[in-house]
């Protein structure tokens, strides 16, 4: 058997977390195509049948799920060795957006460590409006925001987040009470959208829960407390769209972008694996 060729190797691992061979090439800075034919090639090497496509979806067979944690580690290894030269380290401070990112956080933080070891991530997590002053000042190396703000132009359109009026099937709206409502602080423009949305249409609402993040809005919706403008992306397990049955008016979809004037091939190479895996969650 020949020698495994890391960079397919390496290539196998993002699609396979990504569920994406678009997404692992955005990751690589490869085209799609070139994902594809480095993959075959290692399965080709291997005798094996990595993975399984189809139209819709990527998922790996029964020899890929064998195969993935020493493709991890061998990886993971490589990168390591290849850190060694990397001379100093590299702080990489990120801003995100409350609303940005709720239970898979974990995995984008393995993606950005996975592309680029050496790095020290610190990690900010903001409203948008106070993320992007923080960028302005030069306080964050790059915001991960909703785009809700007429002063930035520039910045890279990730994903459109759909929001919804989240609740779980069983929660209950009695007839004549005011809507109960879990959201954010004050300055929070989803927070903002939601009563203006609310208030427009005439709907009493009150709060009767005001988080720090979206885990817990979304604790709060999922123990049944509250009803919760959410990305439908980011809300919790269960949770549906109840605002057509509630006669809740629609909210709109925002794009969340990325904003950086980072220019280096380390913190681009982070930023760009972090990019693909914001992408990967819509689905």
């Amino acid at each position: 058997m020949k020698a495994l060729d890391v960079e397919a190797v390496q290539a196998f691992v993002l699609t396979a977390e990504l569920k994406s061979f678009t997404r692992a090439a955005e990751a690589l800075a490869m085209t799609q195509s070139a994902v594809s034919l480095k993959i075959k090639r290692l399965e080709d090497g291997l005798g094996r049948r990595l993975l399984e496509r189809t139209p819709r979806q990527v998922r790996l067979s029964a020899d890929g799920d064998l195969f993935l944690k020493p493709a991890r580690d061998l990886v993971a290894a490589h990168e390591g060795a290849m850190a060694s030269f990397a001379g100093e380290r590299r702080r990489l401070v990120v801003g995100l957006s409350h609303h940005v990112v709720g239970a898979e956080l974990p995995v984008l933080l393995k993606r950005m460590s996975a592309a680029e070891p050496g790095l020290i991530l610190e990690l900010r997590i903001n409203t948008s409006r106070e993320l992007l002053d923080d960028l302005d000042s030069g306080l964050i190396d790059a915001a991960v925001v909703l785009d809700s703000d007429s002063r930035r132009l520039d910045g890279e359109p990730l994903v459109d987040e759909v929001f919804g009026w989240m609740a779980m099937p069983d929660f209950e709206q009695r007839p004549g009470e005011p809507l109960r409502l879990a959201t954010q602080a004050d300055n929070c423009s989803v927070r903002g959208m939601a009563v203006g949305a609310l208030d427009g249409a005439g709907i009493a609402w009150t709060e009767v829960f005001v988080g720090g993040g979206i885990l817990t809005i979304g604790a709060a919706v999922a123990a049944g407390l509250a009803i919760a403008a959410l990305g439908r992306r980011v809300a919790p397990a269960g949770a549906v769209d109840r605002g057509p049955e509630l006669g809740l008016p629609p909210l709109p979809t925002r794009s969340v972008v990325l904003h950086t004037s980072l220019t280096d091939a380390r913190a681009r190479r982070a930023l760009r694996n972090l990019s693909a895996a914001v992408r990967a969650s819509a689905g």
